[in-house]
C-alpha cells in the first residue's frame, strides 16, 4: 500500500499579499480554481493501491487543512499537528511512525502541499517506478529536469543508472529512468548552475521523497538517534483531539531541526533520483507564477478583475477592485481587501523585506486577511476605529462559535441571511433576517446556525479594546481554550 505523506508546515512570505503567516499559500487557489493543497491530494488520484494520506501541519492550520481536504472529498488517515516547527526530517519521522503503529509497513509519497505540477500523468508514472525502487529498499527523490540555470534552488548530481525490474502499470514508461544519487550540492551561483545545466547530470532538488516507512526510520536512527527519540517521544504522549493528532509540545520542542535531505538524504548509500519532467514549480515568487500562468497574446497573466491597455509581460492578480493597467512593462501588481503589492517582475524575491517592515511594525496585514477563516466560518472586517469595530460574520450551516464572553467589549448582531440562534445569559432564542440582539459587555453568550444555509451578519463592537484575544470560552466544539 502506497501512503501519501502531505507536508503543509509552510508560512510562507514571498507570495505577498496573498499569502499570509496565518494564511500561507498552500491554502490559495494560486494556479487553478483549487488551492493548492487540494491539487496535492487529488494528484496522486489514479495510482494503484493508494491509500489515505497523513498530512502533517502547524497548529493553527489544522481546520483549514480539514475543510479543505473535505472539500476535495478526500478523507485522510491522521492530521499529525505540530506545536512547533522543526523542518522536514522531523515531520517524516512522526507520519512514518504514525503509520507503522496503524499496521504494515506502506511505501511513503512525501509530497510539500504547495507545489504545482501541470502534467500529473508523468508524475504518477514516476511515482510508480519510485514505488518499485522503494519496496526494495531505496530512498527515493525526484529530481526536475532543469532548463534555466537556476540559482534559487539546490541540485542533486546523478550517478550510475540503476537497472530495475519494470514491473510497471498502466501509468508509468518503460523508459523512465533512475540512477544512484552521486551528491546534493547547495543553491550555486550563476556560473556553476550554467555548467550543471550544459552537463545534463544535475537535477533541482525537488523535496519531494519515497521510501518505506521502516527505511525512513533506520536511516534516522543511524544518522540522527535523538532526532527519532525526540518524534517516538512526542507521538508516545500525543492526544487525540477530534480528527487531529496534537504532538507533545515539549518532546517535539526539543526535536533537532533539519530537512530530509540533511538529515538522511545525503548520508545513505540507497539515495536514488528519479528524474522529472513534468511542468513542476515550488511556485516560490511572482514570477514564478507569471511563468507557469496562461498568458495572453502580450504575455500578460490576468487573474480576477483585470484591464489592461498597453501592458507587456505582466502578472495581475485582483482579488476584489477592478485592476486598470497602462503602459506597464514585466511588473506584478497583486490587489487585495487591505493591500496592494506592485513590483517589478525581476524584483518580487525582495517582498520578503516588505513582509519584515510589516512585523517590525506590528501589522496586521503580515499575519491575516481583512477575511479570516474559522471552524465555523468566517469573519471579516469592514469598519474600524479607535472604540468600534464592524464586522461580516459568516456561520456554516449547523455550526457554532464557542460558549464564550468579552471583558472589554460588548456586541450589536444584525442578522442579514439565514436564522440564528442565540444563547445570552442561559437564555436560548431565535433569530431571522433583519432582526437584532446585544449582546452586553461581560454577558456569556453563543452564536449557532439552526439552518441548511449559511448565517450571515453584521457585528458591531464597541468597547475600549477591540482584540481577538478578548475571549473567555466556556465550551467550544473544535478544542481550543
Amino acid at each position: 500500500m502506497l501512503t501519501p505523506v502531505i507536508l503543509s508546515g509552510g508560512t510562507g512570505t514571498r507570495l505577498w499579499p496573498l499569502s499570509r503567516e496565518v494564511y500561507p499559500k498552500q491554502f490559495l487557489p494560486l494556479v487553478t480554481e483549487r488551492t493548492m493543497l487540494q491539487d496535492t491530494v487529488l494528484r496522486f488520484a489514479g495510482l494503484p493501491e493508494v491509500g489515505q494520506p497523513l498530512v502533517v501541519c502547524n497548529e493553527d492550520h489544522r481546520f483549514m487543512v480539514a475543510e479543505q481536504l473535505r472539500q476535495a472529498g478526500c478523507p485522510v488517515r491522521a492530521i499529525l499537528l505540530e506545536p512547533v516547527g522543526r523542518n522536514t526530517a522531523p515531520a517524516l519521522a512522526v507520519a512514518a511512525l504514525q503509520a507503522q503503529r496503524a499496521g504494515g509497513d506502506p511505501v511513503l509519497l512525501v509530497l510539500p502541499a504547495d507545489h504545482s505540477i501541470i502534467d500529473a500523468e508523468t508524475f504518477r508514472g514516476s511515482v510508480v517506478v519510485g514505488d518499485e525502487l522503494a519496496r526494495s529498499g531505496k530512498l527515493v527523490t525526484f529530481g526536475i529536469v532543469p532548463d534555466t540555470p537556476e540559482i534559487g534552488y539546490g541540485y542533486i548530481r546523478a550517478g550510475e543508472r540503476l537497472e530495475y525490474a519494470h514491473h510497471l502499470s498502466a501509468v508509468a514508461t518503460s523508459d523512465t529512468a533512475a540512477f544512484q544519487v552521486a551528491e546534493f550540492v547547495e543553491k550555486p551561483d550563476l556560473a556553476t548552475a550554467e555548467g550543471y545545466l550544459n552537463s545534463g547530470d544535475y537535477y533541482w532538488n525537488s523535496g519531494m521523497f519515497m521510501c518505506l516507512a521502516s527505511r525512513y526510520l533506520e536511516e534516522l536512527e543511524k544518522f540522527a538517534p535523538e532526532m527519532l527519540a525526540c518524534c517516538c517521544e512526542a507521538l508516545d504522549k500525543a492526544q487525540r483531539d477530534l480528527d487531529f493528532v496534537r504532538l507533545d509540545a515539549e518532546a517535539f520542542a526539543a526535536c533537532p531541526k533539519d530537512s530530509i535531505d540533511c538529515a538522511v538524504m545525503e548520508k545513505t548509500t540507497d539515495a536514488v533520483v528519479i528524474p522529472l519532467d513534468a511542468g513542476w514549480s515550488d511556485v516560490g515568487s511572482w514570477s514564478a507564477l507569471w511563468e507557469i500562468g496562461q498568458a495572453d497574446g502580450a504575455g500578460n497573466v490576468l487573474r480576477g478583475d483585470v484591464l489592461t491597455e498597453d501592458a507587456h509581460n505582466c502578472y495581475l492578480h485582483s482579488s476584489g477592485r477592478l485592476i486598470a493597467a497602462v503602459g506597464l512593462r514585466d511588473h506584478v501588481v497583486v490587489e487585495t481587501a487591505d493591500a496592494v503589492l506592485v513590483a517589478a517582475r525581476d524584483r518580487v524575491q525582495d517582498v520578503k523585506a516588505i513582509v519584515a517592515q510589516l512585523n517590525k511594525q506590528g501589522r496586521g496585514e503580515a499575519l491575516l486577511h481583512r477575511r479570516v477563516n474559522r471552524p465555523w466560518g468566517s469573519y471579516e472586517c469592514i469598519d474600524q476605529s479607535e472604540r468600534f469595530q464592524v464586522k461580516r460574520i459568516s456561520v456554516h450551516p449547523g455550526a457554532s462559535l464557542s460558549l464564550q464572553k468579552h471583558q472589554h467589549r460588548a456586541e450589536h448582531w444584525v442578522v442579514v441571511k439565514g436564522t440564528a440562534r442565540i444563547t445570552k445569559d442561559g437564555e436560548s432564542f431565535t433569530l431571522l433576517e433583519n432582526q437584532s440582539t446585544y449582546i452586553p459587555l461581560g454577558v456569556i453568550h453563543r452564536l449557532e446556525n439552526p439552518g441548511n444555509i449559511p448565517l450571515e451578519l453584521i457585528e458591531v463592537q464597541s468597547g475600549s479594546y477591540l482584540g481577538e484575544d478578548d475571549i473567555v470560552r466556556f465550551e467550544d466544539s473544535y478544542g481550543r481554550g
